[in-house]
């Protein structure tokens, strides 16, 4: 396999692509946005100089990297040529959906299509494809140069040899694969987001502020990041959408998202990508300052 295309070119999008065209695959990245697809060429080269400064590359694998990248925004000519798709578009069925049937006629017969959904179903995925048993998640981590886990999900009809064949190229990324099955949250958000949600419900009851939450959690458990503060990070919407998904597919009310965090993300205090959610967030600080609405 050497002809990769990624769909969307946000975060998890341009990450994905970094990975692949570092490890020497030719990687086609589509987005819709002309725009968009610039920030994700200037956040892979900024990410790729930081690894250089780092020791961990030399300026002639970064160009070598770049190279190997191509942009698109037509799907049809970004997919011609694809022995496997990775969509990484926005948390939204609706849109996945309608990106997978896209897929199934634009790529070619024998390409795998893998979607990089953290919580939404791979089999309701691959049930608007004429090959579902060639569908299969492939869950990255944010961010995805760093985080070594590759969560990868079988639909309910994924064939065997592509489980292998995406766990074999997991390790050629230098990634750890973890193999699932297809259940609302899948392992990793299962059980982080019900984690999270507590926490915002201890800051909704008023049993401790955001400080004392995250420090407890920091120190006391050993997270390299509090509950509240991973939040803000992953983004208080995306949080409430893969707990919708919890709640609507499980059908349990341990999963039902605190009504602060319904509020936030109504409000629009959507966290890191808006400048505030518990903590406010200043372009190039590092500084942690809690959010003047929970002081």
């Amino acid at each position: 396999m050497k002809n990769i295309t990624v769909i969307g070119a946000g975060t998890m999008g341009n990450g994905i692509a970094h990975i692949f065209v570092q490890s020497g695959f030719t990687v086609s990245l589509v987005d819709v946005s002309v725009v968009q697809l610039e920030k994700a060429v200037a956040t892979i080269s900024k990410n790729l100089d930081r690894q250089i400064s780092k020791g961990i590359i030399t300026e002639d694998q970064k160009q070598k990297a770049i190279s190997n990248l191509t942009t698109y925004n037509d799907i049809i000519e970004g997919t011609k040529n694809a022995e496997l798709v990775i969509e990484a578009a926005t948390e939204n069925i609706e849109l996945k959906l309608k990106i997978f049937k896209q897929l199934d006629e634009a790529a070619p017969l024998n390409a795998i299509l893998a979607t990089n959904t953290s919580s939404i179903s791979i089999t309701k995925i691959a049930s608007v494809t004429n090959r579902p048993e060639d569908v299969i998640g492939m869950h990255f981590m944010n961010p995805v140069p760093v985080m070594k886990l590759v969560e990868i999900i079988n639909g309910y009809a994924t064939k065997k040899e592509i489980t292998e064949t995406i766990v074999d190229l997991s390790k050629q990324l230098g990634k750890v694969p973890c193999v699932v099955n297809d259940y609302p949250g899948f392992i990793a958000n299962r059980i982080l987001m019900p984690m999270i949600n507590e926490a915002v419900y201890s800051l909704y009851e008023g049993v401790a502020n955001v400080e004392a939450i995250d420090t407890i959690m920091k120190l006391g458990m050993a997270h390299p990041m509090g509950p509240l503060q991973l939040a803000d990070f992953i983004g208080l919407d995306v949080c409430l959408s893969i707990l919708n998904v919890l709640h609507d597919g499980l059908g349990n009310p341990k999963y039902a998202p605190c009504p602060l965090l319904i509020n936030m993300v109504t409000a629009g205090k959507l966290g890191v990508k808006s400048g505030e959610g518990f903590y406010t967030y200043a372009s190039g600080s590092k500084e942690l300052i809690v959010s003047e609405r929970f002081k």
